[in-house]
C-alpha cells in the first residue's frame, strides 16, 4: 500500500503510523465493502437492507464515475457475474473488467476524455426502459470525471472555471453549487436522464457529512441549490469567469435555464446505499493504532477548514495531551478526517494534507510526536503524493525559516521532498476524504 514504507518507518511509532493509515485506506477499498454490501442469492440481488427481484427486471445496468469506479464495478463483477448486463463507468483509475466498459479520464481537472466518456454514459442512460435496474456508482471524484458542460460552454472554459473554483478556497458545497449548474449530468440530472428505470445508488463517499449531493455533485439526488447561489460563490470569490459561463448563469437566474431538479417526489425511482465513508477509514486506523497499544480516539470525521491552521490546531491538542494528561492521558493517538482546503497564492506544489503535516510540524517545536496525513485516494492536491509522515527532525533548528517559506509559496511538496517526508501510495482504488493520525507519548 505504502510504496515508501521503508524509507518512512524511522521507529517504531512511526511503523504504527503508517499502518494505521494503509489499514484505513484498505478498509475503505470497493472489493471489501462491496463484498459486505452486495450479494446475490438465486435472483434475489441485496444491497444493504434492500432486495431487489432480478426476474422482474429486463437489464441490469451498471453506469457512473469516480476515482473508485472501475474497481467498485470490478467489484460488482465479482459478487454479481453475468447477472450484470452491460454498462459504463469512467474513472482516472481503469481495472480490467469484463461486462462492463471502463473509460479511462483525469482528475481533478476536466479533459476531452472525461466529456467523451461521459456523452457515452448518458446515451446509455437515456436507452434504460422501465423494467430495467441501473447501479449507479457514485464515488469522490466524479465531480470532475462525469463531465458534460451545458450546451453552449466550451470544455476549455469548463476547465478554466474548475481550476478557478479550485485554488479559490471555497469549500466543496461552494464548488459543487456552480458545476451543477454549468453541467448536464450533476444535481440530479442523471437521475432524471434514467426515469422512469429504477435506479440504486451505490455511493463512496468522499464529503463530509457523507451530504449526498456534494458527492460527485449529486447525480442521483435532488439538488437545493440554485443559479443564485452559483452565482453568489463566484462573486464572493472574485475571479473571472469565462464569457460563456456567466452567459448560463445569468439566464438561469432570469429563469430563461431550468433549475437543477429539487422535488424529492421526481427522486421516487431512486434508491441510494452509502457503502464507505470517511468514518471506514477512520474507524480501521482507530482499531489499528488500540491494538497496538494507544488509547485511540476519533475526533471528528468533520473537519474543515484552511488545512495549515487544522495542523496547528491538531499538535496544539496533542501539546495538551502530553503536558497535562487532558483531553487525553498518553500514549493517545488522536484521529480525524474531514476535508481540509488550501487557498492558492503561491507557486509550488502540494496538496491540503502536506500543509496540514508541514505546518503541524512547524508547531511541534521539538516535542516527541507522530503526525500522519494523506488523502486516501493516493492523489494530495496537484502532487503524486498522497500525503506525509513528519516528526519534530522534519524542521530542525536552522530550518524553519525555509518550512515557513514553502508554505507561504503553497510549496509543502518541495520541502517535504527534500527531507524525505513524503508518504507515496500511487492511486489507491477509494477515496473517503482526508485521514490524519497524531500519535502522543509511547506504548
Amino acid at each position: 500500500m505504502i510504496d515508501n514504507r521503508e524509507e518512512l518507518a524511522r521507529s517504531t511509532r512511526h511503523e504504527h503510523a503508517l499502518h494505521a493509515v494503509a489499514d484505513g485506506i484498505a478498509a475503505a477499498h470497493p472489493a471489501r465493502v462491496v463484498e459486505r454490501a452486495v450479494s446475490l442469492d438465486g435472483d434475489a440481488l441485496r444491497i444493504g437492507n434492500e432486495t431487489y427481484a432480478l426476474a422482474a427486471v429486463e437489464d441490469l445496468i451498471v453506469l457512473g464515475g469516480g476515482n473508485a469506479a472501475g474497481h467498485v464495478a470490478a467489484a460488482l463483477e465479482a459478487e454479481l457475474g453475468d447477472a450484470i448486463d452491460g454498462g459504463l463507468v469512467v474513472t482516472d483509475d481503469p481495472v480490467e473488467t469484463a461486462r462492463i466498459e471502463v473509460q479511462e479520464g483525469t482528475h481533478p481537472l476536466p479533459s476531452a476524455a472525461n466529456v467523451a466518456g461521459t456523452s457515452q454514459l448518458l446515451d446509455r442512460a437515456a436507452a434504460t426502459g422501465p423494467d430495467d435496474l441501473v447501479l449507479v456508482v457514485v464515488t469522490g471524484g466524479g465531480s470532475a470525471l462525469l463531465c458534460a458542460p451545458a450546451e453552449g460552454i466550451a470544455l476549455e472554459e469548463y476547465e478554466q472555471l474548475t481550476d478557478g473554483l479550485l485554488r479559490s478556497g471555497a469549500t466543496i458545497d461552494e464548488i459543487n453549487a456552480v458545476r451543477k449548474h454549468v453541467s448536464q449530468i450533476k444535481g440530479g440530472q442523471l437521475a432524471r436522464a434514467l426515469a422512469p428505470s429504477r435506479a440504486a445508488s451505490l455511493v463512496i463517499s468522499d464529503v463530509v457529512g457523507n451530504r449526498l449531493d456534494t458527492v460527485a455533485s449529486g447525480p442521483t439526488v435532488p439538488d437545493s441549490s440554485t443559479y443564485a447561489d452559483a452565482a453568489a460563490v463566484c462573486d464572493q470569490n472574485d475571479f473571472a469567469l469565462p464569457e460563456s459561463v456567466e452567459r448560463v448563469l445569468r439566464r438561469g437566474r432570469a429563469g430563461d435555464r431550468p433549475e437543477t431538479p429539487g422535488d424529492p417526489e421526481a427522486f421516487d425511482h431512486v434508491s441510494t446505499h452509502v457503502l464507505a465513508a470517511n468514518r471506514t477509514a477512520l474507524d480501521a486506523a482507530a482499531a489499528t493504532l488500540g491494538d497496538a497499544g494507544y488509547d485511540a480516539r476519533i475526533l471528528s470525521s468533520r473537519i474543515e477548514g484552511e488545512a495549515r491552521e487544522v495542523g496547528t490546531v491538531h499538535v496544539g491538542i496533542a501539546a495538551e495531551c502530553l503536558a497535562s494528561g487532558t483531553p487525553f492521558e498518553p500514549p493517545v493517538a488522536l484521529l480525524s478526517g474531514g476535508e481540509t482546503t488550501v487557498t492558492v497564492q503561491g507557486e509550488g506544489h502540494g496538496g491540503p494534507n502536506q500543509e496540514f503535516a508541514l505546518s503541524g510540524a512547524l508547531a511541534l517545536d521539538g516535542a516527541d510526536m507522530i503526525v500522519a496525513a494523506v488523502d486516501t485516494d493516493g492523489i494530495d492536491g496537484n502532487t503524486d503524493a498522497a500525503g506525509a509522515i513528519v516528526d519534530a527532525d522534519a524542521v530542525p533548528d536552522g530550518r524553519h525559516s525555509d518550512a515557513r517559506r514553502a508554505l507561504d509559496d503553497n510549496d509543502a511538496y518541495g520541502y517535504l521532498d527534500g527531507v524525505d517526508r513524503l508518504l507515496r501510495t500511487g492511486a489507491t482504488g477509494t477515496n473517503v476524504n482526508d485521514l490524519r493520525v497524531v500519535l502522543v507519548g509511547s506504548p
